[in-house]
C-alpha cells in the first residue's frame, strides 16, 4: 500500500518546475531565474573573493550549464547541490581560462620592446638633409607636390607633362630621397 501512495502522489513543486525546464518551457526557466537566480550569485561571489565582475561572468556561465543540462529534480537538497557544483565548475574555468590569459600576457611583457623609431626632430632634418643633397629638380619636384600641396593634375599642368610623367619623376624623386635620409640617419645613430 505504502508503494502505491507514493505513486500516486503529487509531484513536487521542484519536480513539476524542473521537468518544465528540461522540457524547454521558457516560462519556467524565468521561474527558476526568480527563485534561484539571487542565491546562486550569493554563492558564486563568494567562490569569486567579492570580486562582482567575476562573479557575473560566473554566474553566466552557470545559467547557460543549467539550461543545457537540466533534468528533473524531486528534492530541493539535490538541486543546489547540482546548482552548486555547476558554479564551482564554472568558476574553475574561468580561473583557469583567466590563468591562460595571464601568462599570455606575461610572454608579451617578457619580450623586449620594438627598436623606437628615430626621433621626428632627427627625421625632419635627414630629410632636409637628404632633399639638399638631391638634384636641384627633383628638390623642386618634391617641395612643389609637399610644401605647395598641389594634387598631381595641377603639379602636371604647371610642369606641362602628362600626369603618368609626373607619376614617374615622383617616384624616382622617393626613392632617391629615402635612400639618402636613410643613409644620414645610419651615419648618426650610435
Amino acid at each position: 500500500m505504502p508503494d502505491r501512495l507514493a505513486e500516486t502522489a503529487p509531484a513536487s513543486p521542484l519536480a513539476t518546475l524542473t521537468q518544465r525546464m528540461a522540457a524547454g518551457d521558457e516560462a519556467a526557466f524565468a521561474e527558476w531565474h526568480g527563485i534561484y537566480a539571487t542565491r546562486l550569485f550569493r554563492y558564486v561571489l563568494v567562490l569569486q573573493r567579492g570580486d562582482e565582475h567575476s562573479a557575473a561572468d560566473v554566474l553566466q556561465e552557470t545559467l547557460l550549464r543549467v539550461a543545457r543540462h537540466i533534468r528533473r529534480f524531486d528534492e530541493e537538497h539535490a538541486f543546489w547541490d547540482w546548482l552548486a557544483k555547476l558554479a564551482r565548475s564554472a568558476a574553475a574555468d574561468q580561473g583557469r581560462k583567466r590563468s591562460r590569459y595571464l601568462r599570455f600576457l606575461d610572454l608579451f611583457r617578457a619580450q623586449p620592446p620594438a627598436p623606437a623609431p628615430p626621433e621626428r626632430e632627427a627625421l625632419a632634418a635627414a630629410l632636409e638633409a637628404a632633399l639638399a643633397q638631391l638634384r636641384e629638380a627633383d628638390a623642386a619636384l618634391l617641395r612643389a607636390k609637399y610644401d605647395d600641396d598641389l594634387s598631381q593634375r595641377d603639379l602636371a599642368a604647371r610642369l606641362a607633362i602628362s600626369e603618368e610623367a609626373l607619376e614617374s619623376r615622383l617616384r624616382r624623386a622617393h626613392a632617391a630621397l629615402r635612400t639618402r635620409a636613410f643613409q644620414i640617419l645610419n651615419k648618426h645613430q650610435p
